[in-house]
């Protein structure tokens, strides 16, 4: 089932909702449902552990563990899980910074890269479908209001 099957049935009434928390609501089912999706999609690592590696990869050099739990947006605690699981699976080393050992840097293996490189076609194929029909201009403005309400979240 999908939002527009939920929107349309005779026991959910949405009128009178603000637009603000509608929109909430469905980005958290939208997150879910994604989400779910994902997990199936990628068969040998969950969606979380996709996106961190996703996250690694857009950074200019090795993350610290701090470093990604800020880009994705999660605890600590959460973020070292998931790259313990990924560790074991043979996705990505942790490895001491060479100029402050204290630090740990977070490397994405050969393995792992070989991991991308083989669903990268499955994984356009999913974000075609997803953004079929979708201008480009709505995609932006979507970015730009998702970074307004995030920048805002940060002044709670």
């Amino acid at each position: 089932m999908n939002i527009k099957d939920v929107m349309q049935q005779e026991n959910v009434d949405f009128t009178g909702i603000e637009p603000s928390y509608f929109l909430l609501g469905l980005l958290s089912a939208f997150d879910n449902r994604f989400q779910a999706m994902a997990d199936k999609t990628m068969e040998e690592i969950s969606w979380k552990q996709f996106f961190a590696i996703i996250c690694i990869s857009l950074c200019k050099e090795h993350p610290t563990l701090k470093e990604l739990a800020e880009i994705m947006g999660s605890s600590h605690q959460n973020v070292k899980q998931i790259l313990l699981k990924l560790e074991k699976k043979g996705f990505v080393s942790i490895v001491a910074d060479e100029t402050d050992k204290r630090k740990q840097r977070i490397v994405l293996t050969q393995y792992c890269l070989e991991f991308c490189q083989e669903n990268q076609k499955r994984s356009s194929h999913v974000m075609k479908k997803m953004f079929g029909g979708i201008p480009e201009e709505q995609i932006n403005t979507t970015i730009q209001t998702i970074i307004q309400i995030e920048d805002n979240l940060k002044l709670l």
